[in-house]
């Protein structure tokens, strides 16, 4: 689907970009011709992407979504951009009942895409872009050895219909997605745990966990001229994981 789009001429940047669902969102909108800042955080994501051909062409850059100073460093230091895409997050499990590394979670998920869309607000502004938050079905619910994963896509969801709404009048459209189970690393804990991995497949019509790029094209979709009618939009891409009584 993802080629299907033409954004030559056009600037994403995909924070938490050079792994997992940002990873092939970064790369979904590298074949549809758009120069792509991608980034990341730790030194070892950031050397396998800058080592894998399929991000040659793609800017690469560290970027800790939590340092307010590093966000408006790198995004000033741009001379355009359309689209921008918070996907960087971080889940801890059973720690995050400890408030310290609650606040932690919250503040790279919630607050750190708050600061890039405040950062990237003038550049939008000029190009009446779009921003687009990946949420999850733990917005819909609650996470007993998640709770500050849960509580901050619960947040993200409100956060984006509410920027949706704050945005709108400069042309900018804020929209997020909502993605179920996906092979990724972060998701790798439920998938290695037998008991709770067959408890999710029992419950995904679908009958499989999504891939990455199953997440990126909805993405570009929701950045495209086609969902230009589209703000404060959370899109579920869950298999049917909600729609299980």
């Amino acid at each position: 689907m993802d080629t299907q789009f033409d954004f030559s001429g056009r600037t994403a940047l995909v924070t938490g970009g050079v792994s997992g669902i940002g990873a092939a969102t970064s790369l979904a909108f590298k074949r549809a011709g758009a120069r792509v800042v991608a980034c990341g955080l730790t030194i070892e994501e950031l050397s396998a992407a800058r080592g894998d051909p399929r991000f040659e062409g793609i800017e690469i850059e560290p970027l800790d979504v939590s340092d307010r100073g590093a966000v408006d460093a790198l995004v000033g230091g741009l001379d355009r951009l359309d689209f921008v895409v918070n996907s960087a997050g971080i889940i801890r499990r059973d720690a995050e009942h400890d408030p310290e590394v609650f606040d932690s979670v919250l503040d790279v998920n919630v607050s750190g895409g708050m600061r890039v869309c405040a950062a990237a607000r003038p550049l939008l502004r000029k190009t009446r872009g779009a921003i687009v938050f990946v949420a999850s079905v733990m917005s819909f619910f609650g996470g007993p050895r998640q709770p500050a994963y849960s509580a901050s896509k619960g947040a993200i969801r409100n956060l984006t219909m509410s920027l949706a709404c704050a945005y709108a009048g400069e042309g900018i459209r804020v929209n997020a997605v909502a993605p179920g189970w996906v092979v990724t690393n972060l998701s790798r804990g439920a998938r290695e745990d037998a008991e709770r991995y067959a408890m999710i497949m029992s419950r995904v019509p679908l009958g499989r966990w999504a891939e990455p790029p199953e997440i990126a094209d909805p993405i570009l979709f929701l950045c495209s001229h086609a969902a230009r009618y589209m703000t404060g939009t959370v899109m579920l891409v869950d298999g049917g994981y909600t729609s299980v009584g």
